[in-house]
């Protein structure tokens, strides 16, 4: 994939107005120096969502969500990264870079044609599924009304060998592009014939509407394997596509809720029925991407499987790629059905309340993690319990820092009794380094980083720094703060967060960036030079300190004697 770089970003950011980006879809009302509204990634009733035009950030004091124009149009309009930079460039006519090596015009026009191929081929299944009593009958006898059979671009790929590759495929480039799609199987002679035969076929979309591959279900059980797949290529990964994503994002303005099931028809007949934030993994398991992806377009994801050995296996390795990320706000629970039944099958029987009254009885994650690992292990005994620390350990330390996370491993401690000695031993194990810092001099470095999160370009007017090596909180990060500044120069604070996207520094991060200092950018000027002199002065005493101690416990060489005679004259000075 073709990579944007940094400067370009920060280019676009400073030239874009957060306000007006977000103002255009959301009402904001003017505070002081800020905006604010109602959040519109949370329900709420006060406003506690606010845009900073001289941040060019936005942050929201009831869930946490915040960024640059880049990640709202992300999260509000469900957009691709890329898609978001593209977005922001129109709107300020620039033209994306594509790294230093871009596509050619000839890879341009391929993906072009690739994407042209697909649509005349789900055309021709369309047209086909006009044709076809058989197929036609299969969808009636499943309830696929014509509305539905129309969303999804449902078709049928028709009995024989070549019906698809005699149709579009008489051109010699036609027949390489659709090739390439995955239309084709070859035997061992070399004979080429349509990959998909007697199937009813369900294209696959990408997240912007375009078809990229697609999944064939036979009529009859006994007609080979239930689902084909398209193979992996140029343009279908199967481990970051989700069936039904595009559908659902089309028939929901705020998407509440997620709900993973395992087959396409299982997708097609819950929107059938009204339950319209159905998606499908396309015969694999959920991954790391499908995870993410999911929590992108919503706060609540519902994994329903079949309730034998075999879904809650699924279930458990959906778990482990969800746990990660399982941030503040986000959660994830699991349905496990009857046997013998799926969605499908369910929705019909029910109705849309039905389903809806299962969901709402749907195992938490928090539940569904302890009531595995539990499951085989003997909790009566010391033993057990220790093997369960040991299992449920690693995996809890996966969880990004927040509430969920902590009430998790509290949940654990309560289960096998153990954490509560070291977390009291620990405060007094670190009492004496308390001491030796004072309070003070943590506040140094939190009020230089608040500064350069306030006004980033502040950094430049400084004639270099130099305390790497400080031994206090927060130095390694205020350094890389400067240089990242450094490097670049138009950086916003909405962008200097996102460099930190991930990182068990961006939360607290993202708080300081969220306050309001009080003064003006000449006075924080000052603030933060004063910051960075008594900080050099510090790591003076530091390196002072080390050679006296040194000098009395072993004594010192020439070089360490010439060092520590002017550190001591540069002290003089200082006084």
């Amino acid at each position: 994939m073709a990579r944007i770089p940094d400067a370009f970003i920060d280019d676009l950011l400073a030239r874009s107005d957060i306000v007006e980006v977000v103002g255009s879809r959301v009402p904001l009302k003017r505070q002081g120096k800020e905006y604010s509204a109602r959040c519109p990634f949370h329900d709420e009733r006060s406003a506690s969502f606010t845009v900073s035009p001289t941040k060019q950030f936005y942050h929201c004091f009831g869930c946490g969500a915040h960024g640059t124009a880049i990640s709202f149009l992300m999260n509000y309009d469900r957009l691709e990264f890329l898609d978001a930079v593209d977005e922001l460039a129109k709107r300020v006519g620039m033209e994306v870079p594509r790294d230093t090596q871009p596509r050619t015009a000839q890879q341009q026009d391929d993906s072009r044609e690739l994407y042209s191929a697909l649509d005349a081929t789900t055309r021709f299944f369309q047209k086909a599924l006009e044709g076809s009593d058989k197929a036609r009958a299969y969808l009636d006898q499943r309830g696929v009304d014509e509305e539905n059979r129309t969303r999804f671009a449902i078709g049928y790929a028709p009995d024989g060998y070549s019906a698809l590759k005699d149709a579009l495929g008489k051109d010699e480039r036609r027949m390489k592009l659709l090739d390439r799609a995955g239309m084709f199987s070859k035997n061992d002679r070399g004979h080429v014939y349509d990959k998909f035969r007697d199937r009813v076929m369900f294209p696959i979309f990408d997240r912007r509407g375009r078809v990229i591959a697609y999944g064939g279900r036979v009529m009859e059980k006994d007609d080979g394997p239930k689902y084909l797949n398209s193979p992996e290529t140029a343009l279908f990964h199967k481990g970051r596509e989700l069936y039904g994503l595009w559908q659902v994002r089309q028939a929901n303005q705020k998407i509440e809720r997620l709900i993973v099931v395992e087959g396409y028809m299982d997708v097609v007949s819950l929107f059938q029925f009204g339950v319209t934030q159905a998606v499908a993994t396309l015969g694999t398991a959920t991954t790391p991407e499908h995870a993410e992806l999911l929590f992108r377009n919503a706060p609540d994801v519902f994994f329903c499987f079949d309730g034998d050995a075999a879904g809650r296996r699924a279930g458990w390795r959906a778990l482990e790629s969800v746990l990660p990320r399982m941030k503040d706000g986000r959660q994830a629970f699991f349905l496990f059905l009857p046997d013998g039944e799926d969605p499908d099958t369910i929705v019909r029987k029910e109705g849309k309340d039905g389903f809806d009254e299962r969901l709402k009885q749907a195992t938490p994650l928090s539940q569904f993690f302890f009531d595995e690992l539990t499951r085989e292990v003997n909790m009566t005994t010391l033993d057990g319990k220790a093997r369960l620390a040991e299992r449920a350990r690693p995996m809890l330390a996966q969880i990004p820092d927040g509430a969920f996370g902590d009430l998790m491993k509290q949940q654990l401690a309560t289960l096998t009794g153990l954490g509560s000695k070291p977390a009291s031993a620990a405060p007094a194990a670190r009492a004496p380094s308390r001491a030796v810092a004072p309070a003070q001099r943590r506040s140094l470095v939190r009020a230089a980083i608040a500064i350069l999160l306030q006004q980033p370009s502040l950094a430049m007017t400084l004639e270099g720094h130099h305390f790497s090596g400080l031994r206090l909180p927060g130095v390694e990060l205020l350094i890389e703060l400067l240089s990242l500044v450094e490097q670049r120069p138009d950086i916003s604070t909405g962008a200097l967060l996102e460099h930190f996207d991930g990182r068990e520094e961006q939360e607290s991060l993202r708080k300081l960036a969220a306050q309001t200092l009080p003064g003006d950018e000449a006075m924080w000027n000052q603030e933060l030079h004063d910051a960075v002199a008594q900080l050099e002065k510090q790591l003076l005493l530091q390196r002072l300190e080390e050679l006296q101690a040194k000098q009395r416990q072993q004594g010192l060489d020439d070089t360490d004697k010439y060092e520590l005679r002017e550190l001591l004259k540069a002290r003089a000075t200082l006084r």
